[in-house]
């Protein structure tokens, strides 16, 4: 069996992360969101991939290869222009011969899920039961079975959502051929399963035990924290004297821990990095390749991706910081408001308590700059020397 794996869009609600990348490359625990879904349904026993992918196509391609390193085969399509999941469904299927399942590329499920779709005999998707509706398809259903999808409605019948997991025999293909534009502009895949449904097709539904979801920036955060907890301890840097590691953390090759460094996992600490001396990095922190914590740093609960420098004196928590950045000297984020109230960004209720800075790649701070909870800094930006920046910045701007 095949497995289908929607992997073309920007994912515009994770801006500024995906001014840079499509949103499947957004990286939680050192992985992209793909490659934690790859694995999963490789462990399901899915050995053969097709991948539709469009915008920043190149990194998907770049990174994933032909799926040797994962020991599974992977096909490439490009949706070059973005007209809906239908659309995409719809350019693969001169290459499936019978049943086949279909995943969003920006989910995260549990391998036992993904086993147990793969042996239905008739069209099925899976659902999640969640206590807000928003933002998410909702499904109404009978004995079991679809009766009628929701998208998006501000008076949700059901609390099951669309877990974005499904399985189809080739009659889905049919229902696409039939199906209009919606108001949006596009051919959406539910839209497809509603006519199978209204037709007298039966789709069953199956309810999943996990799920990820991932909307906004900040979503990465509590995925972070979550995948994080079931990594186990690893080493394959080197450790200087003096150094305290308290719980489940991985280090990377050629990562050095300098002496001083006080790290809580679990925390992942990926490889060529240079931590330390005398600094302090709590739990739920991922660090990737190619980085540098440095002397009287403090990072807690935080994405830090590939390349990026907090070398002296710095505060940083509950953030995301890109690729390449670089935080100057005494550079403080703030993660929580003084009447310690939920964050808003944008006019979003964001759940959180504790939310600092999402950063795009290569921003650049100056010494003893603030950034204020819930900031978005956009991707190139450059904040001065002992500035205040909060709210919304814009990719390329300066703020002094």
């Amino acid at each position: 069996m095949k497995a289908v794996i929607l992997a073309a869009g920007e994912g515009t609600r994770m801006r500024p992360l995906t001014y840079t990348r499509p949103k499947v490359m957004l990286p939680i625990a050192n992985k992209p969101i793909l490659e934690h879904l790859l694995i999963e349904a490789k462990a399901a026993g899915i050995q053969d991939f097709i991948f539709i992918v469009g915008y920043h196509d190149e990194q998907v391609r770049g990174y994933f290869g032909n799926g040797e390193k994962w020991g599974v085969v992977i096909e490439y399509y490009n949706q070059r222009i973005q007209l809906g999941t239908a659309d995409a469904l719809r350019m693969v299927e001169v290459s499936l011969d019978g049943n086949f399942l279909m995943m969003n590329g920006d989910i995260v499920v549990n391998r036992k899920d993904i086993s147990l779709l793969s042996t239905k005999n008739q069209n099925a998707m899976s659902l999640i039961k969640v206590t807000d509706t928003r933002g998410l398809g909702v499904v109404e259903l009978s004995e079991g079975k679809v009766v009628r999808i929701h998208e998006k409605t501000e008076k949700p019948p059901s609390d099951m959502a669309n877990a974005g997991l499904y399985f189809f025999t080739p009659e889905i293909f049919t229902a696409i051929a039939q199906t209009p534009k919606s108001p949006r502009g596009e051919y959406e895949l539910t839209a497809s399963i509603q006519l199978m449904v209204d037709r007298g097709t039966p789709v069953s539904a199956q309810e999943i035990g996990e799920w990820l979801d991932l909307s906004y920036p900040w979503d990465l955060l509590s995925a972070n924290e979550k995948l994080l907890a079931s990594m186990k301890a690893d080493n394959e840097g080197q450790i200087e004297q003096n150094t305290t590691i308290k719980g489940s953390v991985s280090i990377g090759k050629d990562t050095v821990v300098r002496s001083g460094s006080y790290i809580v996992g679990p925390v992942i600490i990926g490889s060529n990095c240079d931590i330390g001396p005398n600094c302090f990095i709590r739990a739920s922190t991922a660090i990737g390749d190619n980085c540098h914590i440095g002397a009287g740093v403090e990072v807690k609960n935080c994405i830090v991706m590939r390349g990026s420098k907090i070398p002296h004196l710095s505060y940083v928590g509950d953030s995301i910081i890109g690729e390449d950045c670089n935080l100057g000297a005494g550079a403080t984020v703030a993660n929580l408001k003084l009447d310690k109230k939920n964050i808003t960004v944008a006019g979003i209720d964001t759940k959180r308590r504790k939310l600092g800075v999402i950063m795009g790649d290569r921003v650049e701070v100056g010494i003893n700059a603030s950034i204020n909870v819930g900031t978005m800094i956009g991707n190139d930006a450059k904040i001065g020397p002992g500035a205040l920046a909060h709210g919304i910045i814009s990719p390329g701007s300066k703020k002094f």
